[in-house]
């Protein structure tokens, strides 16, 4: 038996260390895999199903090859279930003595200048803000790493972290009085000394980004980089290849010009008026575009009058403080970079403003509950990532659950730019004929129609009532979301049912999903967060139920734009965009029913045009091969086969 068969056999390495460890096909097949793409440092995208064991498969041979290899995946959540679970068990069952570093983006560190001109302000709304302050001090005080997720006293969203992390465009650099002792140039010097640093995608494209404009780097030279959760990388890429300048950055730069004036210019009274004049535009602009979730098309926000004058004023006061600040710059390091980060968003106000400026960008603009952010993302996301990536002699594996439409890649290579990179693709071991059932009702109204909602809650309710809860609701939009839950919740209340119902935005992603898990009975309505990375196995989760086929709103500006360029090109929107796009995204929302060999449930797609057009069997086909039903009865006898019959507030 070759190595790898051994360390991933029955009574090998990773099953005396890893609890509930079994040898499967695909995962071995899967590591040998990319262990021969490490050594021929190719380019290999790889799709492996649920339940392969993807972790265990690509860290093992990366462990095994002694390369510095830099690791990225989704989000900070995933970093630290890599850094703090996953990878110390392979490198104890593997007997390694590798040295692993956890690498993230300057705002998860507590910068020590912002630290301390927060404590000296004193301007915090609440005394629950006051007492995260004085709890952030003493962390600080005592942390050798400096990283916000390792103060659990302090919650994510507290108001009081914007004010003690640095920024890109507020970072002091060497002329910070705390240089030597920053966090984040800590962590930085433990990824060059680390044979495996673990990252997320954010930071990747913002090292690629630095690079682009000449200004250093962020990571570490590496022989290979291996990206999991690789199907967010294209949505990640336009953000970091685009250019953006918010209303709420303009605000904290007015903040922090006159924190800095009160520093080391107060004889200078024009300037923290010119500030609070900047302040003031800003937050105009945001109120000219109206409610929260609008996203319109450069063009025609400029055309609207309002809007028109509140940009002309914004660009003025920008002109203005940016005129006083260059007057002032030379009294201090923090005055320098004021000015320095000013420029920078005049700048971009007005490449935003002007079409020729931005040539091969949509430019677009989007209102949030509290900033207007106001985009410029690039058409062709695939060609710039595939520039990074030129010439580049490591290896490059990119894999994840969800990559291709029925084994065909060629969306997700064109969006990554690597149409000629290696391919490789297992199905999940699961018995998906055996364990779930793909129920599609009968009779739906259309699914844009005002009533669409109501009557997606009214197709599931005798669904939820048999499996007593235990049930994910995932909806394409938040509006849906809210309408749902309040309905839901009415009928809890006329049926006496004591089910816990959960809603995203109510709290922490993290502490909705333990409250779900340990009660059991619980119904969660989500919408974007809860399609993907979450892992509910057992009993909990018994039924996903899906309100829409997961297509893009057609009226997003950079959608529409998108969908035009391949019109000219001569391609299919719909069938060479859309419709892939929509299949990887259901095949995300899907994948959080069945997460254990032992697992059954229900996938209620309450769109009918999954079955009534043409183009629903390509999408079905693609999902897991799970039994098909239109009728409720057989939904019932599903559950009911189970043990999970009748009605209560309790689970069987």
């Amino acid at each position: 038996m070759d190595e790898l068969g051994a360390i991933f056999a029955a009574d090998g390495p990773l099953s005396r260390h890893i609890p509930h460890y079994r040898p499967r096909p695909q995962q071995l097949e899967m590591a040998r895999t990319i262990q021969a793409a490490l050594v021929a440092r190719d380019r290999l995208v790889v799709e492996a199903g649920t339940g392969t064991g993807k972790t265990l498969a690509y860290l093992t041979p990366i462990m095994l090859s002694g390369a510095k290899t830099i690791l990225s995946t989704a989000s900070k959540t995933l970093q630290d279930q890599l850094f703090q679970r996953d990878i110390p068990a392979v490198r104890a069952a593997l007997g390694l003595p590798l040295d692993v570093a956890l690498l993230k983006g300057r705002a998860n560190y507590v910068c020590h200048y912002h630290l301390e001109r927060a404590l000296a302000e004193a301007r915090l709304a609440t005394r629950e803000e006051v007492a995260h302050l004085q709890a952030i001090a003493r962390f600080a005080a005592a942390s050798d790493s400096g990283d916000r997720m390792a103060l659990g006293d302090v919650p994510e969203d507290s108001p009081v972290w914007a004010r003690v992390v640095s920024t890109r465009d507020n970072c002091l650099g060497a002329a910070c009085p705390y240089h030597r002792g920053c966090f984040v140039l800590k962590a930085r010097r433990r990824a060059l000394e680390a044979d495996l640093v673990v990252i997320n995608h954010h930071l990747f494209f913002a090292d690629v980004l630095l690079k682009d404009e000449g200004a250093g780097e962020l990571l570490p030279a590496a022989n290979a980089v291996v990206f999991d959760e690789a199907h967010q990388l294209p949505h990640t890429a336009s953000v970091f290849f685009g250019e953006m300048v918010s209303t709420g950055m303009l605000v904290d730069l007015a903040h922090d010009v006159r924190a800095e004036a009160a520093a080391a210019a107060a004889d200078f009274a024009q300037l923290p008026q010119a500030a609070a004049a900047v302040d003031k535009a800003a937050r105009d602009l945001r109120l000219s575009l109206g409610l929260a979730g609008a996203r319109l098309p450069a063009a025609r926000a400029l055309q609207e009058k309002v809007f028109q004058a509140a940009y002309a004023e914004l660009e003025h006061c920008m002109a203005r403080l940016q005129v006083l600040l260059e007057s002032q710059a030379q009294r201090s390091e923090g005055l320098a970079n004021c000015l320095a980060r000013c420029q920078e968003a005049a700048a971009r106000l007005e490449r935003w403003r002007v079409p020729a400026a931005q040539e091969g960008r949509v430019r677009w603009c989007e209102a949030t509950t509290h900033s207007l952010l106001l985009h410029a993302t690039p058409l062709d996301v695939g060609s710039l990532f595939a520039r990074a990536l030129e010439d580049d002699a490591r290896a490059w594996i990119f894999t994840s659950a969800t990559l291709s439409v029925r084994g065909d890649f060629r969306h997700y290579l064109g969006q990554i730019g690597l149409p000629q990179a290696r391919t490789a693709l297992w199905d999940s071991p699961y018995d998906y004929a055996r364990q779930a059932l793909l129920y599609v009702p009968a009779q739906m109204p259309d699914a844009n129609s005002p009533e669409y909602t109501r009557a997606c809650v009214d197709a599931a309710w005798p669904v939820l009532r048999a499996c007593r809860g235990g049930a994910f609701l995932l909806f394409t939009s938040l509006r849906a979301m809210h309408e749902a839950h309040a309905l839901v919740r009415q009928r809890l209340r006329d049926e006496g049912l004591d089910w816990t119902l959960l809603l995203q935005g109510s709290a922490s992603r993290s502490a909705l999903l333990a409250e779900f898990r340990t009660r059991g009975n619980a119904v969660l309505l989500g919408s974007h967060s809860f399609w993907e990375g979450v892992d509910v196995p057992g009993e909990a989760l018994t039924l996903v139920v899906i309100d829409r086929l997961p297509f893009q709103p057609p009226d997003d500006p950079v959608l529409a734009a998108r969908l035009e360029a391949l019109r000219r090109a001569g391609h299919n929107p719909f069938f060479d965009h859309q419709l892939p796009h929509a299949v990887i995204t259901l095949k995300q929302g899907a994948g959080r029913l069945i997460r254990h060999e032992d697992d059954r449930g229900v996938l209620m797609i309450c769109d009918t045009r999954l079955v009534d057009k043409p183009y629903g069997r390509r999408i079905w086909q693609a999902l897991p091969p799970m039994r098909r039903t239109r009728a409720l009865a057989d939904v019932l006898a599903f559950f009911a086969a189970a043990g999970q019959s009748g009605a209560g507030g309790g689970r069987a």
